[in-house]
């Protein structure tokens, strides 16, 4: 048969103009509606553009940090052993079920530790080092409660105050930040090369600035929609069913929602996995075929 000389109509074609119209075409429609539904294709966040753009922002942050009073300090596991910190319902506590496996200390982690990496260290540690707890908490107490009365909580509005040596720790940190040598320290930790951005990530989340950043892409929850993700990643969709029960109650009020959430999405899971031995779930297809619609053509023959 495919010896046979086709004897039906014949027509020229051009592959190569078929090729050149669709890239065109599909081209000009990619980058129409990448224009009006595309999302914005923001910079990655790192503690340098945090430290140039809100120092006063990351001055409080590093004060709470060595005060021991940020979220990260008080977080719980898998960070630290914060009493009453974790989330639960009734005896069940999976958050403390594995333990510590990344203890952080912020004070040391995230402000002295990155101190003494200087080539010229503030002569101001040997105090905070030699100092008991007490006297660390009262200084980061006080020179936080003096950052809030500060006019734009500006360090340089601070009144004078018995602050130790928490002022230049801080700013030394800031200055650190600013030049880019921060962001490096706390992802290097003790190996030289090292991508674990967890310090880094935690203390930029302790702070205000990266919450006003995603309230200004209004992408605080009150508002549904997604974006891509910094550099050229695409947005990560499959977290909508998880983001979608934190919408509606009793999640929205309970203050153990992450872990309903948990639970809700690990029971949602098993029942997928259990569909086909699970009697009338596993016949809802035959009383509602609408595969049969997709592959009409098949049953057709059939």
């Amino acid at each position: 048969m495919a010896r046979r000389p086709w004897r039906g109509t014949v027509r020229e074609y051009d592959l190569f103009k078929e090729l050149t119209v669709a890239l065109v075409v599909m081209g000009i429609l990619t980058l129409g509606l990448s224009a009006v539904f595309g999302s914005p294709d923001e910079p990655s966040v790192t503690l340098k553009s945090w430290a140039n753009a809100a120092p006063a922002d990351f001055v409080a942050t590093a004060t709470a940090e060595l005060g021991g009073t940020s979220e990260t300090a008080g977080y719980g596991p898998p960070y630290n052993k914060t009493p009453d910190a974790t989330q639960t319902i009734g005896p069940l506590d999976l958050q403390s079920f594995s333990g510590v496996q990344l203890p952080i200390d912020t004070a040391n982690d995230l402000v002295i530790g990155p101190l003494t990496t200087l080539n010229s260290p503030p002569p101001e540690l040997a105090d905070w080092v030699g100092a008991s707890d007490t006297q660390r908490s009262n200084w980061a107490t006080a020179y936080s409660d003096a950052l809030t009365k500060a006019t734009d909580n500006d360090p340089a509005n601070v009144a004078t105050g018995a602050y130790g040596p928490v002022p230049v720790l801080t700013e030394s940190l800031l200055t650190m930040a600013k030049q880019g040598a921060l962001d490096g320290v706390l992802a290097a930790k003790d190996k030289y090369y090292n991508f674990d951005y967890t310090r880094g990530t935690l203390f930029l989340g302790d702070g205000a600035y990266f919450g006003d950043l995603a309230t200004a892409q209004h992408l605080t929850g009150d508002q549904w929609g997604m974006m891509n993700e910094t550099g050229n990643t695409p947005g990560q969709s499959w977290l909508w069913l998880f983001s979608f029960w934190y919408q509606v109650e009793p999640f929205v009020s309970a203050p153990n929602a992450d872990l309903l959430v948990v639970l809700l999405m690990l029971l949602l899971s098993v029942l997928l996995t259990l569909v086909p031995f699970i009697p009338g779930l596993r016949d809802i297809p035959r009383w509602i075929p609408v595969h049969r619609l997709i592959w009409r053509d098949y049953y057709r023959r059939r």
